[in-house]
């Protein structure tokens, strides 16, 4: 396809069985290291994630990610991986999507583990894992990015937000900061900490609610400085966008919404074979500026942008969806300066997308889950990628590039 970097996650429990780093599997080890053997033979960067969303079972009988030990236990893997690895990786990513990690799994009750536990859970979880986030790149920092000379970052995820009223000029923004901002704020702003909207709201409800402090913890002075500039860049998931309104806040919505926003999408924006996905080109280009606009334009991979299938191997919709968000991203870049390095799609195979299964393909790589052998196969799509990394021109939706 001649692709030149390759990104992928690691497994905390692979690596250390038992969860705490005074076990460390020498099988494990090896696993990676022959993946990055034949990464490094045929010329393909590794881009590699700590952390998307797997941790030992230990660790979450004692409370997941609500619990502040998790901050030191992510920190001990992370320091294994780097002792044992991180001489042949230039990019890591600590954590992917915490906002899905800590909404999905400890609120929604949709993604590991699975949990339905209310706000203060998803909040816990929030305050936690920017921690953990903070401690392991002070202790690549600290440790060994002096001999290692590579990069870390974290990757987050947001739609773009438009407001549904022309009037409304309050709910994008809203929107925004409880989902990107909540995390990005604390690390990549110039001041640290929570956004002040997502503070105020929050503080509001809880006191609404007849609780005597906020659901959403503080970080102390010490945190906030701890936390602030833990980054070497920025990775972005960004697949679609939203409508917003604001919400009645009630006895019922105010605790189940801090935010009081009702989402939505345009009846006109294009469907594709997810119903929660549409595609908004547009809404990459914004994406983009607002990152550059509020946190000073700091180097951005994109990594993870795609679209699912019905599991055809004529992907030409994934062809023109893609088409549309790298013309956006090349816009972003030309236009506007936005500080893009890479660009990653979702995904080179068709997997397990948690809640749904196996039911929406998002691969570029067809698999046959009926074979025994797992059979895999290239779409249409693949094609077309592959005369974009060559010629590294954007190649336009046709026949004779398909």
């Amino acid at each position: 396809m001649g692709l030149d970097f390759y990104r992928f996650s690691l497994s905390w429990s692979r690596i250390l069985p038992t969860g705490y780093a005074n076990v460390v599997s020498k099988d494990g080890i090896q696993y990676y290291n022959v993946l990055l053997d034949e990464l490094e033979k045929n010329n393909i960067q590794p881009f590699v994630t700590l952390y998307h969303w797997d941790h030992p079972q230990v660790f979450q009988d004692l409370g997941g990610w609500t619990n502040e030990a998790m901050v030191d236990f992510f920190g001990d893997y992370a320091r294994i991986v780097f002792k044992k690895l991180g001489h042949r990786i230039k990019l890591f990513a600590t954590i992917n999507e915490p906002y899905e990690v800590c909404r999905q799994g400890y609120y929604f009750g949709a993604f590991a583990p699975g949990l339905q536990l209310g706000r203060h859970a998803e909040y816990l979880c929030t305050h936690n894992i920017i921690k953990a986030h903070a401690r392991a790149y002070h202790i690549y920092n600290d440790e060994f990015r002096t001999e290692q000379n590579g990069k870390i970052g974290i990757v987050l995820n947001t739609y773009f937000y438009y407001s549904k009223y022309k009037n409304d000029t309050v709910s994008n923004e809203i929107a925004f900061q409880f989902s990107f901002g909540r995390y990005a704020n604390p690390i990549f702003s110039k001041v640290g900490d929570y956004p002040a909207n997502v503070k105020q709201r929050i503080a509001e409800n809880s006191h609404f609610e007849g609780l005597p402090r906020s659901r959403l913890p503080k970080f102390s002075k010490k945190w906030i400085d701890y936390i602030k500039n833990t980054f070497d860049f920025i990775g972005l998931n960004h697949y679609t966008s939203y409508l917003v309104e604001p919400t009645l806040p009630s006895n019922k919505t105010v605790y189940e919404n801090d935010d009081g926003i009702i989402y939505s999408q345009d009846e006109s924006w294009p469907k594709t074979s997810s119903k929660w996905l549409r595609a908004v080109p547009q809404g990459m280009l914004d994406t983009l500026r607002k990152i550059k606009e509020d946190y000073g334009n700091p180097p951005l991979y994109i990594t993870e942008n795609g679209v699912s299938d019905t599991g055809t191997l004529d992907d030409t919709q994934r062809i023109e969806y893609l088409y549309s968000y790298m013309k956006a991203t090349l816009t972003a870049i030309k236009s506007y300066g936005c500080n893009v390095e890479g660009y990653i799609i979702w995904s080179l195979l068709d997997n397990f997308e948690w809640d749904r299964g196996y039911s929406e393909k998002f691969g570029l790589i067809h698999i046959d889950f009926n074979h025994p052998n797992r059979t895999r196969t290239p779409k249409k799509s693949v094609t077309w990628l592959s005369n974009v990394a060559r010629t590294r021109k954007l190649q336009p939706v046709s026949i004779n590039n398909v």
